[in-house]
């Protein structure tokens, strides 16, 4: 199959990289100077230009908090260019994986979320993306959507690498304890869009995805101290104590039991994907 990614250098589109690297596919991976999402003239002479079998969109706006005074270019690449993606693969028969996020949800749930449960964003980068889905939506019915949380790499800039470097760097670390979710392994999710994309079995629809268990954000952390064997003392404190422009949910953990059975995957442990995520690193 011909195969475009798009945020081919971000953490997922690099995962994809290595994920496809032995494949018999020709994948092609656009940064933002081949694929500017923020400009509608320059993708649609790319996608005129270009015919795919598959579209995966990586690419995203994710800059949490600068969203929150940067709405319009959030909107335009979260919210209109999905849509656009979606109008031409719809046009010339490309099927489409769409990567959407947890932050669609308030986080006022106390189980975890269904792709049926409803919507309720609280900061402008939730809503560009719950947008963009809609337009998705809205022009291919046919596309696979998959909200997935907390994503980490050895690649790119994240919570996981970020606490590495800080604890190598200090003696003592303050992460929030009352934000709930699930730490997903980018090579993981990789890994599953590779398997729908090669299944044979196209059941189009929302998916949610993320690795199997629940943390906070300080036990993520203290996780990571831990397997890197690294002694920085790791303190819990509340969200209120390290305040952020972008309001987060306190609960996102997703249920994966629909693409579980729609796709017959294994989901591992977070805390076994971490490890092997900071043994990468730690070897590279």
């Amino acid at each position: 199959m011909k195969v475009l990614v798009t945020g081919g250098n971000g953490q997922l589109g690099s995962e994809l990289k290595d994920c496809l690297a032995f494949s018999k596919h020709q994948v092609v991976f656009a940064d933002r100077q081949m694929l500017d999402l923020a400009d509608p003239v320059s993708m649609s002479t790319f996608f005129s230009d270009n015919v795919f079998d598959v579209v995966i969109n990586c690419g995203a706006y994710t800059a949490v908090d600068k969203a929150e005074s940067d709405e319009l270019a959030a909107n335009n690449i979260n919210a209109v260019a999905p849509g656009l993606i979606a109008k031409f693969c719809k046009i010339s028969g490309a099927k489409l994986i769409h990567i959407s996020t947890d932050f669609v949800f308030d986080g006022y749930a106390s189980v975890p979320y269904k792709e049926t449960d409803e919507t309720l964003p609280l900061s402008v980068y939730g809503k560009s993306k719950l947008e963009g889905e809609k337009h998705v939506l809205q022009f291919d019915s046919d596309a696979v959507i998959i909200r997935t949380g907390w994503l980490y790499s050895s690649y790119g800039h994240n919570f996981l690498k970020t606490i590495l470097r800080l604890c190598s760097e200090r003696g003592q670390l303050s992460v929030v304890f009352d934000q709930i979710g699930t730490p997903t392994y980018a090579a993981d999710l990789a890994l599953v869009i590779k398997n729908i994309m090669e299944s044979g079995e196209w059941i189009p629809g929302v998916y949610h995805y993320s690795n199997e268990g629940v943390a906070s954000w300080y036990d993520f952390a203290f996780a990571i101290n831990r397997i890197a064997g690294l002694h920085c003392k790791i303190l819990p404190i509340e969200t209120y104590q390290y305040p952020t422009p972008a309001k987060r949910p306190s609960y996102s953990v997703l249920n994966k039991a629909k693409i579980k059975s729609q796709f017959g995957i294994y989901i591992p442990n977070w805390q076994e994907s971490a490890e092997l995520c900071i043994r990468k690193i730690k070897y590279v």
